[in-house]
């Protein structure tokens, strides 16, 4: 080789040199590690020598198996000429593709496809080489192809060998002394295979699967990333492997089957988890990684819903929404998902500063605090509410602000009927006069010949919503949602469950046969947002809430879920129907009728209208005689207009 070409190959060197350093010191993002001058280069100095190293390696081994491991000295010659110029070259096409960007001990595919490139473009050069040299600068076709195989099997296999040392150090320990949990995973299907690849990767979840547990026979005495697949969950009970903690890695299995589960997990007093639900593993929310205690909404087994989410975003893309009392269960999860859909104004009303500010700070963790607008407001506050209307102009409201607590409406029932009723028709005549497209009510299944003053007041919205829709014929539409229990809202059993559990007992159930209709609150806003897609107004839509569930059923899988016994650790205590309280829900009136909806999960029932006028002249009536704020003669006031409405009536 002569002195010009030397000179090249050097400079070619250097210049890949220098090129690894910055890398080191500044990281691909160009941000400056803090690391001190010796160690960098001393990281430089091992990933010179290990990647060259091996294309020198790889290089030679080409030339053995080219000239059947007998080199002659004119072929050595060739050899070391050759590798003058291929060492630097290809160390620079692996800098070129960012393989010095990426830490020597990980390794994935993305890496190996660095790999590949940096040495296919190589090869390509050599070729080119070739031909322009008559093959005297190059070396022969057959080695540059049989290189290229080589030099990407070796790379490969260098940058693999380190990460699987870095893993067998990590199986002993993550770096600060701890010895990793011995985890068991039931469910050898995707999520459970994802979830033992991030444990064995990631040393800082201080993990380590010893074996998988799973129903299907097929995958029984089988490897999934090295693990065993060694039978049913219900093996764990007879202690033959031992493990310091469970994850049900299971999101579509059902609620039944994970409470057997749960239930050898009790017996074997062993800890766990599960990994969050198909649905927010699919929305993107979260990862499979991201374990977290086994909740109630785990053992009641709700089917996943499927949404059109193409027609709610037809809906919701680039208009004004408002949302009332969206600092609540119900507002907080509507405004959540409602964002998603990109609207151009998110109006959130609640009177409430520190739920406000909740919602608020959620939302702009999730990166929409440009498009919302959180405003302090009384809905009962006619003046504040039309500056709000006139101001923003909204295109779609979403009422959910509510007084919603039966037992404590139940003694104070011209709040709920003020809050729920009186709210809700100044609302609807606001909405009528700026104009706005939709509106929706979320309304309760207690609406339903109601038996409490929450339910009777909540009825009569709806009734204000169908009559002021056929009356005036507006633009607007107006529609109302009804559902049962959401699973963990503000006021429910679980949350007070729950406490009554930490505290040591007993805890409290009003009837041994009382039942309810549980959902999710995600699961139920999605519905909402559904619904709204497809009403033509004065429409009541009932959402599928599956089973009828026993409250004591509930009360008695808490208690097993804080690995307690029932009427053991914790008791039981029966205390009798609270006033206003029925022993089951009922899904609609006889006088509505039924009618199917593109949703399978969502039913539309339609009824009579009351007269506009008479309806008015009622709510007045009721306006003007509970001036006393006496309960029973609300209540009694409210019947005249509901005859359905079966009050309770205090003695005192």
């Amino acid at each position: 080789m002569n002195s010009a070409s030397k000179r090249i190959s050097h400079s070619i060197m250097l210049t890949g040199a220098q090129e690894i350093y910055r890398l080191l010191k500044f990281g691909s993002g160009s941000r400056e590690m803090k690391v001190n001058t010796s160690k960098s280069y001393f990281k430089a100095l091992l990933l010179v020598l290990i990647y060259s190293g091996g294309i020198v390696s790889s290089h030679f081994l080409a030339f053995l198996i080219r000239f059947e491991f007998h080199l002659s000295a004119e072929i050595r010659v060739l050899f070391w000429t050759t590798s003058q110029w291929i060492v630097p070259v290809e160390m620079l096409a692996l800098v070129v593709f960012g393989q010095f960007g990426s830490l020597l001990s990980y390794f994935s595919l993305p890496d190996a496809r660095r790999i590949v490139l940096a040495c296919g473009s190589v090869s390509l050069i050599s070729l080119f080489v070739w031909y322009a040299t008559n093959g005297q600068y190059a070396p022969p076709r057959s080695i540059i192809i049989v290189g290229f195989v080589l030099d990407t099997v070796v790379l490969g296999s260098a940058r693999l060998a380190f990460r699987m040392f870095r893993e067998r150090q990590g199986g002993n320990s993550n770096g600060t002394g701890r010895i990793p949990r011995r985890i068991a995973i039931v469910g050898a299907g995707d999520v459970g295979a994802n979830l033992a690849k991030e444990m064995k990767l990631r040393r800082d979840l201080n993990m380590t699967p010893i074996a998988f547990f799973d129903d299907d026979s097929s995958k029984w005495h089988k490897r999934i990333h090295g693990v065993p697949v060694v039978g049913r969950p219900e093996l764990i009970a007879k202690g033959k492997i031992r493990v310091d903690e469970a994850v049900i890695a299971m999101p579509s299995a059902s609620g039944k089957r994970v409470r057997e589960i749960v239930q050898v997990f009790n017996e074997a007093k062993l800890q766990f988890e599960t990994v969050p639900s198909m649905e927010q593993m699919v929305n993107g929310q979260v990862k499979a990684s991201q374990i977290r205690p086994v909740q109630i909404e785990d053992l009641l087994g709700r089917e996943r819903v499927e949404l059109e989410t193409g027609r709610i975003q037809d809906l919701v893309r680039g208009k004004i929404i408002l949302v009332t009392g969206a600092g609540g269960s119900i507002g907080s999860e509507l405004c959540k998902q409602i964002a998603k859909y990109c609207p151009v104004r998110l109006l959130l009303i609640e009177r409430c500063e520190v739920q406000m500010f909740q919602i608020e700070q959620e939302l702009i963790g999730l990166g929409c605090g440009s498009g919302i607008f959180p405003l302090i407001a009384d809905i009962l506050d006619e003046e504040r509410m039309r500056f709000i209307f006139e101001r923003f102009r909204p295109q779609i409201v979403f009422h959910a602000a509510a007084h919603k607590h039966v037992p404590l409406m139940e003694h104070q029932p011209y709040e709920a009927f003020r809050n729920n009723t009186l709210g809700t028709k100044s609302l609807a005549n606001l909405s009528i006069e700026f104009g706005v497209e939709r509106f929706l009510l979320i309304s309760t299944d207690k609406a339903i010949n109601p038996t409490n003053a929450m339910g009777a007041t909540k009825r009569l919205a709806e009734l204000y919503l169908q009559a002021i829709q056929k009356q005036n014929g507006s633009q607007t539409r107006f529609m109302a949602v009804r559902f049962g229990n959401v699973l963990g809202s503000s006021g429910s059993v679980i949350p007070t469950f729950k406490r009554q559990i930490a505290a040591g007992g007993p805890v409290t159930v009003t009837h041994s046969e009382v039942t309810r209709y549980f959902m999710t609150v995600q699961e139920a806003v999605g519905l909402v947002l559904q619904s709204a897609t497809q009403g033509n107004g004065g429409e009541i839509f009932v959402l599928n809430m599956g089973k009828l569930v026993k409250i004591v059923d509930v009360a008695r899988q808490l208690i097993e879920l804080s690995g307690l016994k029932p009427d053991i650790d914790i008791e039981i205590k029966i205390t009798g129907l609270r006033p206003g309280e029925k022993l089951f829900e009922e899904i609609n009136y006889n006088t509505e009728n039924m009618v199917a909806t593109e949703h399978p999960k969502i039913m539309r029932f339609n009824g009579e209208a009351l007269p506009l006028e008479a309806l008015r002249e009622g709510l007045q009536n009721i306006r003007d005689k509970s001036s006393g704020r006496d309960a029973n003669e609300l209540k009694l006031e409210i019947q005249r207009l509901l005859p359905e409405y079966r009050p309770y009536l205090s003695k005192i």
